[in-house]
Parts: structure tokens; sequence; C-alpha cells
């Protein structure tokens, strides 16, 4: 498998291109484009569902024959207000046209077909607080398991305080054992604020076989093949981070570290 870590390509246009293929895997992609007003993106989805993250801006949006209009509402990702998203049935194509500067994020994994396409929010998703001290963390859950909206993605936005850990205690989610692990592959798109700052983002697994420790930029991606994958947020810095999981079922269900359950509970 190719670096966990991966820059964006440019600081506008088609910026991250993520097939299974690339990765290394079999379920996630991501995509990522940074529009200016006037500017388009656009695809065709085959034998692959995707929800279309409005991450930041407004767009004009059609897809798999329907015209939804003008989506996206935050201008600012770190105005944590929710998204606006859509869901894309595989056999589909899918068009936005920027009305302002957009950040768009398109998320895909296999699905069988048979789902119409359709709003996923910002009705529906409301920002939830998790964990407590400098582990609280802010969650708006766009496409997570309790929301029947997807065959195979499980899709959400986090906000990390400034000093705050995230996706901690360390946990792994590598094993196809349910109901007890679920093999998922995970992607994280990390914004920062300021977006000069840094995060620290570190995947391992319990051996050490994979331990890789990433300082991450804003608009970087980190893969998360397997293995435990906690990130943290300097004084100073919020961090944001765009989750994206599929593998053989949709259901989240992830192991903690042992030598951090006593944390847990």
């Amino acid at each position: 498998m190719a670096g966990l870590l991966r820059k964006p390509s440019g600081v506008s246009g088609h910026v991250h291109a993520l097939s299974p293929e690339d990765a290394g895997w079999g379920h996630v992609g991501f995509d990522l484009w940074r529009l200016a007003p006037g500017e388009a993106a656009e695809g065709r989805l085959e034998g692959r569902e995707a929800i279309l993250v409005l991450v930041e801006g407004h767009a004009d949006v059609t897809a798999a024959g329907q015209d939804f209009g003008r989506m996206g509402d935050r201008l600012d990702v770190f105005e944590k207000t929710a998204p606006h998203c859509l869901y894309v049935p595989p056999g589909s194509d899918w068009r936005a046209v920027a009305a302002t500067g957009v950040t768009l994020a398109v998320c895909t994994a296999p699905s069988p077909g048979g789902r119409a396409a359709q709003r996923l929010g910002p009705d529906g998703i409301a920002l939830e607080a998790r964990g407590e001290g400098t582990n609280l963390r802010h969650i708006n859950n766009i496409a997570m398991e309790a929301r029947d909206v997807a065959d195979s993605l499980l899709v959400t936005e986090v906000f990390t305080p400034a000093g705050h850990w995230s996706s901690y205690p360390p946990h792994r989610h590598d094993e196809d054992d349910f109901p007890n692990i679920t093999y998922l592959e995970e992607t994280y798109y990390h914004r920062l604020n300021p977006g000069t700052g840094f995060g620290i983002q570190r995947v391992f697994t319990d051996d050490l076989s994979l331990d890789e420790t990433m300082a991450v930029g804003d608009h970087d991606l980190v893969l998360v093949p397997r293995g435990h994958h906690p990130c943290a947020a300097p004084y100073g810095v919020e961090m944001y981070y765009l989750n994206v999981m599929a593998g053989p079922r949709r259901n989240w269900r992830f192991r903690t570290h042992p030598d951090f359950e006593r944390l847990v509970g």
C-alpha cells in the first residue's frame, strides 16, 4: 500500500481522487473538488453509490436525472452548521456548478443499487457532543448506521476543539466478526483553523506492524486500512474531519485498544 497521508494535488479543481485500487483496498473511494464560482464538477457512478457533501459553499446540483436546485449553506466549514448532502445511486450521473467558492466531497462505495437519489441534509442532522474533558468533540452524523440511507457508506463530520483529542480512546474496526467487530476501511479528510496550522494522527496496530504518525495539514487525506487511528488538535488549532467508512456490511462495531479500556464507560 502507498503512504497513508495523501496531500492535495493543488489548491483548486479535482484535488483528491482516491479509488479503491489506488488505496489498495476494496470499498472506500473519496474525491474532493475545490471550485471557483461558475466552475463545475461531475461524474458517473458505475456499481458504486455516492454521498455528495457540500463541505463549503453553494452549488446547483443535478443527479440521477433530477434537479436538486441550489444546495449548501455554510461558507466556512467551521461555522459548524449541518451540511447539505445528497445520496446518488449507482448507474447515475451527477453534476455540481459552483455559485460561490465550493468545497465538494464525493464519498463512494460499492452498491447493488435500488435506492433513489435523495437529500440527506441539512434536515435530519443535528450537532451532537461526544466525550468529555479534552476528549470532547462534536459530531454531525450524516449517514451513520441509525440512518438507513445507503447500502455501504457510513459518513460523518467531526469538529475537534483546539487542544483536544478525537477518535480517542484508540479503537480499531479491522476484523469481520459481527457483532463483536466489523471490517471497515476509513478515510479522514482534514481541515484546520487556522489553515496554516497542523494536526497529528497516528495509525497503528496492536502488534505495531503498522505504526505511522503523521502531521496533517489543511485539506490532507489520511487512509486507515487497519488498526487504531486517534488524532489530536494542538492548542490554538481547531480540527475538522470528514470520515468515510465502508466494508462488507454497513455496521460500525469496534474494539478499544486494551491499554485504554480503563478510559471507556
